[in-house]
């Protein structure tokens, strides 16, 4: 029994990007904006007329905020990954599907 020549697959995985990347532009203005958030935070809290227990608390508190929401954004990237891989995979196994089925061949 002679087979027929498979077809080209329909979207080769190549062809998928497994990354976005963001501009210089936008990396440079959200570590800015971070900056100038943080620094302005430093200066309100160092100025705040209250005892330094108080200024140290409130510290303290800055820092425990800004680790949390590094943590918190590399979880959602690292899910978000997570289910691209997923979604890719799946592709995968649908398109060597698609190539291997010859709808002309008899059961």
């Amino acid at each position: 029994m002679r087979r027929r020549p498979r077809p080209p697959m329909l979207c080769p995985m190549s062809d998928t990007p497994v990354k976005q990347q963001s501009t210089a532009a936008f990396y440079g203005q959200a570590v800015a904006s971070f900056a100038v958030a943080l620094v302005a935070t430093a200066i309100g809290i160092f100025r705040l007329d209250a005892d330094a227990w108080v200024r140290a608390f409130l510290a303290i508190a800055v820092l425990y905020l800004v680790t949390s929401a590094f943590t918190l954004a590399k979880v959602i990237r690292d899910r978000q990954e997570a289910g691209q891989i997923v979604s890719r995979v799946d592709q995968a196994r649908l398109e060597k599907l698609l190539a291997e089925h010859d709808p002309f061949e008899k059961l």
